[in-house]
């Protein structure tokens, strides 16, 4: 029978045209939204990156407008074929040609990397920073060739190509170096003028050491502490940051923005040199993510202007914590201080140098610091168990959170200190 034959061949046909009008490549999109993951306040995306075989590689990438420098784990280094050369603690990926252009992929969008001498390469097999997930770093050198939108409310992050996405709110201008692609914006603290840093690849923002201690010395009534706990524990800088003062400035004027009770670290002078690099000049201080959490930021690169669109209202416990200072060793934490809390320590119970193992029998080895973090916080006068390691033994510890960087019943903040015990 010939008629069957015959729509089988006729639905043969329609299937094989149909196939090959949907196989023909599809337009590369001029700009992408792509969810994100906040870990300790920092943006993580997944990107792709190429490899020697013509294929590609799914990691997890850290957006920060803070660095210039494109950063990657040895382990991602090693799969790009790049050759590796240390130099004390820190190592460079070079290419096996002089200068490559890197190519990484973002929601189906291709975007470029000047052309590549080396790339930054932490010593050890694990990621680009401690206590995080990132091999790679999608630094403000790349981002300043692209619109770009980071949408904190809604969890998402845009990028394209310049003119292509639609910023809403209130604009201002931004003050980009050339170089770096470091954005800055015309500030204001107690009626004087400072440009600050945009950097939302801190999880905290800072002050310079000059400006923090005029107001601190000049506003005792502010809150203040010394102990990095919570979003201002990075676990960049070792045991300092048991050292760390910390305080919360009444009113930023950032922009356009009014901001109050701005939670700001000391600019540690490494830091503080690092950034001076950055921005092609002195420095008094950078606003971070703990500050803009509400907040759309659309960054137009090509025309010098920044969007703030305003996206919820609501405060941020962020310094509701359990008073521990951390320090992420490859794939375990170490406690390398513990904050008081109004004169006295806020976990009597632990001392510098233990680990910590568990939070509520939640293992925390080999997680990220927000991770570990999110454990560690909750609402004022929860009790968490802490597994800790002391000499090789286990011991349970009982922890408070506590409402640091708060003021005391009386309105007047007493003195908060973190320190090695």
């Amino acid at each position: 029978m010939r008629f069957p034959l015959t729509l089988i061949a006729l639905a043969f046909a329609v299937t094989s045209a149909f196939a090959q009008e949907t196989a023909k490549p599809q337009p590369e999109p001029k700009f992408v939204t792509v969810p994100i993951t906040l870990d300790h306040n920092r943006i993580i995306i997944d990107v792709y990156v190429p490899l020697p075989d013509g294929s590609t590689k799914r990691v997890r990438g850290w957006v920060d407008t803070g660095d210039a420098e494109i950063w990657m784990s040895q382990n991602l280094a090693g799969f790009m074929g790049l050759s590796i050369r240390c130099d004390g603690q820190v190592c460079a990926g070079k290419p096996a040609s002089p200068v490559i252009s890197l190519e990484l992929g973002v929601g189906g969008m291709r975007i470029y990397a000047s052309a590549m001498k080396e790339a930054r390469v932490p010593a050890g097999d694990g990621p680009i920073a401690p206590g995080m997930s990132a091999e790679i770093k999608i630094p403000s050198t790349i981002l300043r060739n692209y619109d770009v939108l980071i949408n904190y409310p809604d969890r998402e992050f845009s990028i394209g190509l310049p003119g292509t996405l639609n910023f809403e709110g209130v604009k201002s201008k931004m003050l980009v170096d050339a170089s770096t692609g470091f954005v800055q914006i015309p500030s204001k603290i107690e009626k004087k003028s400072h440009n600050l840093g945009l950097d939302v690849g801190s999880s905290i923002s800072f002050l310079s050491e000059e400006l923090f201690e005029k107001l601190a010395s000049g506003h005792p009534d502010w809150a203040h502490m010394t102990g990095a706990v919570g979003p201002a524990n990075i676990g960049e800088a070792g045991d300092d940051e048991a050292k760390w003062k910390l305080m919360r400035v009444d009113r930023v004027q950032y922009g356009p923005l009014f901001l109050t009770d701005v939670a700001v670290a000391e600019f540690p002078k490494t830091f503080s040199a690092f950034f001076e690099k950055e921005a092609g000049g002195s420095i008094t201080g950078l606003l971070g993510a703990n500050a803009l959490m509400n907040y759309r930021i659309g960054l137009d690169y090509a025309h010098s202007a920044v969007y703030f669109d305003i996206g919820r209202t609501f405060k941020f416990p962020d310094f509701d914590v359990i008073g521990l200072i951390l320090r992420p060793d490859d794939t375990r934490f170490t406690i390398v201080g513990v904050a008081d809390f109004e004169g006295k320590p806020s976990v009597p119970d632990v001392q510098a140098g233990d680990h910590l193992i568990a939070v509520d029998d939640i293992p925390v080895p080999g997680s990220t610091l927000g991770q570990v973090w999110s454990l560690l916080e909750g609402s004022s006068g929860q009790e968490r168990k802490l597994t800790v390691e002391r000499a090789g033994k286990q011991i349970m510890v009982a922890a408070k959170v506590l409402h640091f960087l708060g003021a005391t019943e009386e309105n007047q903040p007493k003195e908060q200190s973190g320190k090695k015990k």
